[in-house]
């Protein structure tokens, strides 16, 4: 059985986010970090190339028993996605309807400008999710 490709390395955050194409979403991904960080209490791991996690928790499918980041980001050309804060297999939390702009998919939310949603509630939403995980 093939182990999931996207995994925590080595990679330097900074470098990444600093070398991220368009400037808007370059900005976007430190701002995330920076939330992200003080939220969690947990230093950004790069997952795989294109992901910014923050913590782990062992989950298990069809895949095996693997890790995955509990919360974090990536900073994609149409939108910057977020991780963690949405399971479609759940009830959906009601703040999300707060946030502003954005759509979701089975286990992210896609947002096209932080400038555009509601920052507080974003952090809410990340908080949320960690103590659902962590306590």
């Amino acid at each position: 059985m093939a182990a999931p490709k996207t995994r925590p390395t080595d990679q330097d955050v900074t470098a990444f986010l600093d070398a991220v194409e368009h400037p808007r979403r370059r900005a976007e991904g430190h701002v995330l970090r920076a939330l992200m960080e003080r939220v969690t209490q947990q230093p950004a791991v790069m997952w795989g190339p294109t992901m910014v996690g923050f913590g782990s928790s062992t989950y298990t499918n069809t895949l095996g028993t693997n890790d995955w980041f509990d919360v974090g980001f990536s900073p994609r050309k149409a939108a910057m996605t977020i991780y963690g804060i949405h399971n479609g297999y759940e009830p959906v939390n009601p703040l999300l309807a707060d946030l502003g702009p954005h759509t979701t998919g089975m286990a992210c939310v896609y947002v096209k400008r932080l400038d555009d949603i509601d920052l507080e509630v974003l952090e809410r939403l990340i908080s949320d999710a960690w103590r659902a995980l962590h306590g």
